[in-house]
């Protein structure tokens, strides 16, 4: 299994799934739910549960938020090494979610995260992890300044380096390092905001230097490309949706798993679609009884 360094969000989640079909500009009956949640966050339990050797590196708040965050991360297994600022809010990103768990809006409150400048990437410390690690991991919680220091680290290292987009806005953070990443997992809206061109932003992206992606588009065809090897997989209808937060770190998850124990692109590809079939159907952006056996079933029904 991989050693696995990853850098970005872990924070709160709140989730409000409204009794009935939204209504712009009018009060909407519904029901919260509290969860723990950030796209590397996600990805790096579904990771650690999967076997793999996970550290993580985020930032918190000295708050009740913060504490519950940590102890997700031992948990999950994980090897926290985050930053905790006594005197700032855990990050927090807040979804309204329509009666069959589509996303209606959201809001991200991530000032935390802008508390990491590049030199944190710098010390003794971290230059350590990095040189023991298999893989590197983040998403674009965190600046660009910052995140452009780890694409050069990457690179200088030599070690792969795999991206969580998060948002059409944050994706933007990655454009002048897209050389340095290996991987880069988005939505279509994502790929669109990166690339600035129109239904198919694939040319574009490779031509801007992008090495690998995966691009998601709800029920439709789920595109990936890896150098000049290309695959597509079609999921097949869900039985169940409970919520759609975290899919897409799902998918990077049982993609990464696959891809580092040496499976191919499209084999790979299968894996995270898989992942992300089990996470949709529970309420949360991760599985908590993830294990190998519950996704090579799932990997075998997708492929059936």
């Amino acid at each position: 299994m991989a050693r696995i360094l990853a850098i970005g969000g872990a924070h709160l989640d709140r989730t409000c799934r409204l009794e009935g079909p939204h209504l712009p500009g009018a009060s909407n009956p519904g029901r919260w739910e509290n969860h723990l949640g950030g796209g590397v966050f996600n990805t790096c339990r579904n990771l650690a549960r999967l076997g793999h050797e996970v550290t993580l590196v985020s930032a918190r708040g000295g708050d009740a938020s913060g504490e519950r965050v940590a102890e997700a991360a031992e948990e999950a297994g994980l090897d926290d090494r985050s930053m905790v600022f006594l005197d700032r809010a855990t990050a927090s990103y807040t979804a309204i979610l329509e009666p069959d768990g589509n996303l209606v809006t959201a809001v991200a409150d991530m000032a935390v995260y802008d508390r990491i400048p590049p030199r944190r990437l710098l010390t003794a410390r971290f230059r350590d992890k990095v040189r023991d690690t298999d893989l590197l991991l983040c998403d674009a919680n965190f600046p660009a300044p910052t995140l452009e220091t780890l694409g050069l680290i990457a690179r200088r290292t030599e070690k792969p380096l795999a991206a969580i987009a998060i948002s059409p806005a944050k994706i933007l953070r990655f454009s002048a390092m897209l050389g340095n990443i290996s991987f880069l997992f988005m939505n279509a809206a994502e790929a669109r905001a990166l690339a600035g061109s129109g239904d198919n932003p694939l040319p574009r992206l490779r031509e801007m230097g992008l090495r690998g992606a995966a691009i998601t588009a709800g029920p439709a065809p789920v595109t990936a490309f890896l150098d000049d090897e290309t695959a597509q997989l079609t999921p097949s209808p869900l039985p169940a949706l409970s919520d759609v937060t975290g899919a897409g770190d799902a998918l990077a998850a049982g993609f990464l798993h696959a891809l580092s124990s040496g499976q191919g692109l499209a084999t790979s590809l299968r894996s995270g679609v898989a992942l992300a079939r089990l996470t949709v159907g529970v309420p949360g952006p991760v599985r908590d009884d993830l294990t190998t056996a519950l996704l090579d079933r799932a990997i075998a029904e997708t492929a059936a």
